[in-house]
């Protein structure tokens, strides 16, 4: 892929003043380490005559860098390189992240920026119709005080669901075929959605039940916890149940309002560490049951067979024929735990990944990175988007944050060994520059 200037693969990319600070990526490899250092110093030339930088020639010694106008020749001369394994890159798995990856702005600077991921959003979000304008409107104003709570599932399902499968297809569109996708609560939906099971029309209908049937459950909420499930069970009265175990000790928990607080002063006063989760929702416990009917009425969809795997975050599994076309299967997750961790353990034996979290922050990359297949480096975890605070802001400016964090993940695909090519819509023939 190349990208340069204002040019992703050939591509313009609208939006972007020409500024200095304005994020670029740039991209070069070679047969061996002299043609790695030659095709660098294609890239140098073309950037001091000021003339386009030649595409990348595709080779298993590779280099890329994220840079500005400004900083180009500096940080073309300290960027390290990577030797592609003999035996090709890591196959690329998708991490779908669902309730409590929101936050205000999250992804507007990449919606302003990037048409092919606001393409995908606006798709979403019309089918919505005037519901969808009216979360369009509130969310690119980013600020607090809209007319639904960020953290209600009314505006954070749909939201998410834009912004994941926004993400989503960008990452395709450079030409990347996941090995497997695996998503999270309601990243399972998107996770079909981008594998070709459900149409967006389908997806969004399904989300939109689901939305509907869990908004007339009394208020309640969920709570991560430094523990085990097993070391949980003492703590569970009522209606609190375990609803997600996401890593070793990483748990979470949910349920009404009042008996949630009541164990949650229970595990603070035993020295648990416990935090709140962004959700008014008591997703994934026995409260949620009521929904559950409601939402399996509202499934209205003719599943196709997946371009490729996805696996459940509830069963571990990969998804079945079966499963994709049962209403009752996907009704129930509103009230089922979901098993995160156990599942991502599952994919992972399977040999080396490298995981990609199409989400708007680092919520599963995190968990991600508590497997052992990680942490011993054999797979290795990214982020599409910085979260809510850009440890790079500094540098590249707040408005360019989201497109520096994209550009970082394609740079890392391209060092691994991805070979990364813009998919030209029909309107825009640019197939010379690519």
């Amino acid at each position: 892929m190349t990208v340069t200037g204002t040019t992703v693969g050939g591509m313009p990319v609208t939006g972007l003043p020409p500024g200095a600070a304005a994020p670029r990526l740039l991209c070069w490899a070679g047969a061996d380490p002299a043609g790695e250092r030659a095709a660098r110093a294609r890239v140098v030339d073309a950037l001091r005559s000021g003339v386009p930088v030649p595409p990348p020639v595709p080779g298993p010694v590779r280099g890329a860098v994220v840079t500005t106008a400004a900083r180009a020749l500096d940080d073309l001369a300290a960027a390290p390189v990577r030797q592609v394994p003999a035996g090709g890159p890591r196959p690329v798995v998708l991490l779908l992240p669902g309730q409590g990856s929101q936050h205000h702005g999250m992804a507007t600077g990449l919606y302003r920026d990037e048409p092919v991921f606001r393409a995908a959003v606006d798709e979403v979000l019309g089918v919505w119709g005037a519901e969808g304008e009216a979360i369009r409107a509130d969310w690119l104003a980013a600020v607090a005080g809209a007319a639904i709570p960020i953290d209600d599932g009314r505006r954070a399902q749909p939201l998410l669901f834009a912004v994941d499968h926004g993400l989503g297809r960008l990452l395709l569109s450079w030409g990347v075929r996941p090995a497997e996708a695996l998503g999270h609560s309601a990243g399972e939906v998107v996770a079909a959605t981008l594998a070709g099971v459900f149409s967006v029309a389908e997806a969004v209908a399904l989300v939109r039940g689901r939305v509907r049937a869990a908004a007339r459950i009394p208020a309640g909420g969920m709570l991560a916890v430094a523990a085990s499930a097993e070391e949980l069970g003492p703590y569970l009265s009522g209606q609190v149940a375990v609803a997600a175990v996401n890593a070793v000790r990483r748990t979470m928990l949910a349920g009404p309002r009042a008996e949630l607080a009541v164990v949650a002063a229970r595990l603070a006063t035993d020295g648990v560490t416990v935090r709140p989760v962004p959700a008014t929702t008591p997703f994934h416990s026995p409260a949620m049951e009521p929904a559950v009917a409601a939402a399996e009425l509202a499934f209205d969809a003719l599943p196709r067979p997946p371009r490729f795997p996805v696996r459940s975050g509830y069963t571990g599994r990969l998804l079945t024929a079966e499963e994709a076309g049962s209403a009752r299967f996907w009704a129930r997750q509103i009230a089922d735990p979901v098993h995160f961790g156990p599942a991502l353990t599952a994919l992972l034996d399977d040999g080396d990944r490298l995981l990609v979290e199409c989400g708007p922050g680092r919520v599963l990359a995190s968990l991600a990175v508590r497997q052992r297949a990680v942490r011993g480096g054999g797979s290795a975890v990214l982020s599409m988007l910085p979260g809510d605070r850009s440890d790079r802001s500094d540098r590249f400016g707040a408005e360019y944050s989201d497109r520096f964090a994209v550009l970082e993940t394609a740079a890392a695909l391209w060092c691994e060994g991805h070979d990364l090519v813009r998919e030209v819509p029909d309107a825009l023939d640019v197939r010379a520059d690519l």
